[in-house]
């Protein structure tokens, strides 16, 4: 219906004649009542549709039902309700719609643009609202301060800084360059390009920063990796007495994660109780990360169980916090509860949990929560797929690991390092330089990562030769400089070959100081060729490096005790008691049934410990009528020869295949994880145990897999 209609009647009005002289005044009279009653009903439903527009709409099919009110009622160009519509076709997630409504206005006003452009950029189009911005310059109009904020938005999430240094002088001819809300986006958009000199130069000309002004500087910093400067602005930030939001704790915290720095986050962690956002769901998990990656898993505990309210990912990092800082056992059981509370696990919880098992040898377990999520996230997610790899990997179920790589729709370099790595560390090495030889056809570079997997199965298999040549190529190949790994691995490699002199001299000549692992890996070698010699020195050095730890000690004490020099053992054993250093209990992991039973060394604690023993009893028996004879020199003590066989008999690797013979069916593998590395005594009782028993017995120690099969190890003896 047009607003401006006439409706004319052949009847007289009553009281007046038929067609007296009055006629046409009576007739204007009638035409202005029937405008303005027009007018009143359509201001009565433009208001309607106004408060419509202001409650927001639970359909689209609701707002195009509006929309055709407006049409109906003429109001189509009626550029204030327009808007609106605009703003509420956008939330409705139909971006043609809305571009439809926008063409079919005759004249947008610079309103109209604004909204046209912020809704392009609130989901993710900043190609299409840089055009809309360009043709609304064609169309003469300018920018004004709610269209520069969301137009350097676009910019600096396209990197588009030509462009957005266009726009920086544009707000300066148009006196906007004192607008915190133009100029922190500003200073975002030269963050986020690379140049942050200049964004703190913008920044220090904002004359009233708000928090908002705090966050983008702070945020660059940490978009560029300087983490330190980036707390140090939060603690100014602080200083001005302004109260930061969740977003800016949010950031501030994940800079502290990146420093590793707890002292930091514990202030900030008093600071966000003091102000009352401990109770923020948001907040609460960045604490819980931070905590998680600078090691501290009590604190991130606590924080998680004062939480009110958790969401799934609260659940993740608590479950992932546990697992990448070697608490498996923890991590699997917070996953229970999880379960018991109904909470719906998501791709990042199952990351968590497979990291798990792959430390526990948990192959059934993590078999099991691979059927919580969609089975095609295995291969549509490289991060999942990875994890999934890595756990089959790690409990020795290569031809597992090897199908999921093949379906893995597009594969990263972290997935091919995956797969190497878990191809050399269950012994084929052979096939794992094959792989490498694939990454290099397909023109993939390789990284560090990728070289440690084949360094680690060239020492595993003892290829001297193999591992030399690829450590070479490194940095006249591939153009990489070897890390302090790359050299611990060629240690080891050099160690377990019996080049003790070349590993020594290769550890001088690093350009870096060598750490423990360099020199625990040189101790290893020394230990398997009876240098006591050069294994004194080195000792030396990892006590300066880490004196509390007690592998050192004992790794020495072994070496003296082989060699029958009990005395020297016995300081070593004084002086490890002088100091307070307890050595590591042995221990060990195996699945039944979903459930993982951990055995300590000696520990009779278990429900079935009568029976285990009686088994190792039997075992006993038979192995001696094998002949075999237990190696004590891998005892520590100074004991009588028929004790040192006692103690042997207790390792927990022993009781945990005694376990596994005595509940696992006899046509599945039994798999052991243990904490330390395979005495030599115990290696050779495997190998006769299944032999004997016709099982095959997958055993993983800090240092390689040992796959037994009748009578027979994957490592071959070299280790």
């Amino acid at each position: 219906m047009h607003r401006h209609c006439y409706i004319s009647s052949p009847f007289a009005l009553p009281g007046s004649p038929a067609l007296g002289g009055n006629h046409l005044d009576l007739s204007a009279k009638y035409d202005n009542f029937v405008i303005i009653l027009v007018d009143t009903i359509v201001g009565k439903e433009a208001l309607e549709i106004k408060k419509l527009l202001l409650q927001g709409f639970n359909s689209f099919k609701q707002l195009k039902h509006v929309h055709a009110r407006l049409l109906r009622l003429g109001l189509e160009q009626d550029n204030y309700l327009l808007n609106m519509v605009l703003k509420s076709s956008f939330n409705s997630g139909d971006r043609n719609y809305s571009r439809l409504i926008f063409y079919q206005t005759r004249e947008p006003n610079i309103y109209i643009w604004n909204t046209m452009i912020r809704g392009l950029v609130s989901i993710d189009c900043f190609v299409e609202s840089i055009e809309f911005y360009d043709l609304m310059r064609r169309a003469g109009l300018l920018p004004n301060n709610f269209t520069f904020p969301f137009l350097l938005k676009a910019c600096a999430r396209l990197s588009d800084f030509q462009l957005g240094l266009k726009l920086h002088t544009l707000v300066v001819k148009a006196g906007f360059d004192c607008d915190v809300f133009v100029k922190t986006p500003l200073v975002c958009l030269y963050a986020k390009c690379g140049y942050l000199e200049n964004a703190h130069k913008v920044f220090d000309d904002i004359p009233d920063k708000n928090v908002v002004s705090w966050t983008a500087i702070i945020s660059g910093y940490i978009d560029a990796g300087k983490f330190r400067e980036a707390v140090d602005m939060f603690s100014r930030l602080l200083e001005m007495e302004l109260k930061p939001d969740s977003f800016t704790l949010v950031r501030v915290l994940s800079a502290c994660s990146h420093l590793g720095d707890l002292n930091s986050g514990e202030w900030i962690n008093r600071y966000v109780v003091d102000i009352g956002m401990g109770r923020n769901v948001f907040v609460g998990t960045s604490l819980i990360d931070m905590y998680a990656k600078c090691g501290n898993m009590e604190r991130a505990r606590s924080v998680f169980d004062r939480m009110p309210e958790k969401d799934i990912v609260s659940w993740s990092v608590m479950i992932q916090g546990y697992a990448s800082n070697g608490l498996p056992k923890e991590a699997l059981e917070l996953f229970y509860r999880m379960q018991r509370e109904n909470v719906k696990p998501d791709c990042y919880t199952i990351v968590g949990v497979l990291s798990s098992c792959a430390r526990l040898g948990a192959l059934e377990l993590g078999d099991w929560a691979t059927t919580l999520i969609d089975k095609n996230q295995f291969f549509t997610n490289p991060v999942l797929g990875t994890a999934l790899i890595d756990m089959y990997a790690k409990c020795g179920k290569m031809t597992s690991a090897w199908r999921v790589f093949k379906g893995i729709k597009e594969r990263d370099l972290v997935v091919w390092n995956a797969v190497i790595s878990g191809l050399s560390m269950n012994g084929h090495v052979k096939a794992a330089f094959s792989l490498f030889g694939q990454v290099k056809k397909l023109g993939i570079q390789p990284d560090g990562n990728t070289f440690i997997g084949l360094l680690c199965g060239c020492s595993h298999a003892g290829l001297v030769d193999e591992g030399r040549r690829y450590f070479d190529s490194m940095n006249c190949v591939f153009s990489l400089t070897p890390t302090i790994e790359h050299y611990g691995c060629m240690v080891d490699l050099l160690g377990r070959a019996g080049l003790l002199d070349e590993a020594h001299q290769l550890i001088k000549n690093m350009p870096m100081e060598a750490n423990a692992i360099v020199w625990g890996a040189l101790l290893g070698g020394c230990r398997v060729y009876r240098d006591t010699q050069l294994a004194e020195h080195v000792l030396e050095r990892l006590i300066e490096l880490e004196p509390w730890n007690s592998g050192n000690y004992v790794l020495l004490s072994n070496i003296y005790s082989a060699n029958r020099k009990w005395d020297d053992a016995a300081k070593i054993r004084s002086s490890m008691s002088e100091r307070g250093i307890q050595k590591t209990p042995g221990c060990s992991w195996i699945e039944v049934d979903g459930i993982v039973h951990e055995f300590r060394v000696g520990e009779k604690s278990h429900p079935l410990s009568d029976k285990i023993c009686r088994k190792l009893s039997e075992l006993s028996k038979e192995m001696k009528a094998a002949g075999y004879v237990p190696t004590t020199e891998y005892v520590l003590f100074d004991i009588e020869e028929e004790e040192k066989e006692h103690f042997l008999g207790c390792h927990s690797e022993k009781l945990a295949i005694a376990f596994g013979l005595i509940s696992i069916a006899s046509n599945n593998v039994i798999r052991i994880v243990k904490n330390l590395r395979v005495c030599g005594d115990c290696h050779m009782a495997i190998k006769l145990i299944s032999k004997i028993t016709g099982r095959e017995i997958i055993v993983r120690d800090t240092n390689r897999f040992h796959c037994f099969i009748d009578g027979s190890c994957s490592c071959r003896d070299y280790w």
